[in-house]
């Protein structure tokens, strides 16, 4: 099978029915997508396809065929952070940081969609789970990345 991973062509050899989050990490050792519960409630395997926030645990790797897929590896550089991991930064939203790949492709997806997002949209875009309840440092950096104040 091939898939768009960050913008590359890449052949995987794997059953169809294998989640793609077990894919990513795996099979192809991209392992800053996080297993948490593996039935799409916490939000931890969070990645985007087409844009779109993504639970990648209950996601078969037959059902992204053809789809661009976005890791956290892609979200920005140690040299050259995307806007929301340096508002992440800023905002000291990270604790024990399990959750944080997930919680950032979210809100990646959410910018996109909605670049000056109000209190309301980061609520209901946001449902991944942070068990330090980090959530108001959450929507801070967010308003911090989109350039609005909090």
């Amino acid at each position: 099978m091939e898939l768009n991973i960050n913008g590359n062509p890449t052949q995987v050899d794997t059953d169809p029915n294998m989640p793609l989050l077990w894919v990513l990490r795996d099979v192809l050792n991209m392992t800053g997508t996080k297993f948490g519960c593996g039935v799409a409630a916490c939000g931890a395997c969070t990645v985007r396809l087409d844009g779109e926030a993504t639970r990648s645990c209950v996601m078969p790797v037959s059902a992204v065929i053809g789809k661009n897929i976005q890791t956290i590896e892609s979200l920005g550089t140690p040299d050259k952070p995307h806007a929301l991991q340096a508002a992440w930064i800023a905002e000291q939203v990270p604790q024990c940081g399990y959750c944080q790949s997930g919680m950032l492709m979210a809100a990646a997806a959410l910018l996109e969609a909605k670049p000056k997002p109000t209190d309301a949209d980061i609520d209901e875009a946001m449902r991944n789970i942070c068990r330090c309840g980090t959530y108001q440092r959450v929507r801070a950096a967010i308003h911090r990345a989109s350039g609005a104040t909090a």
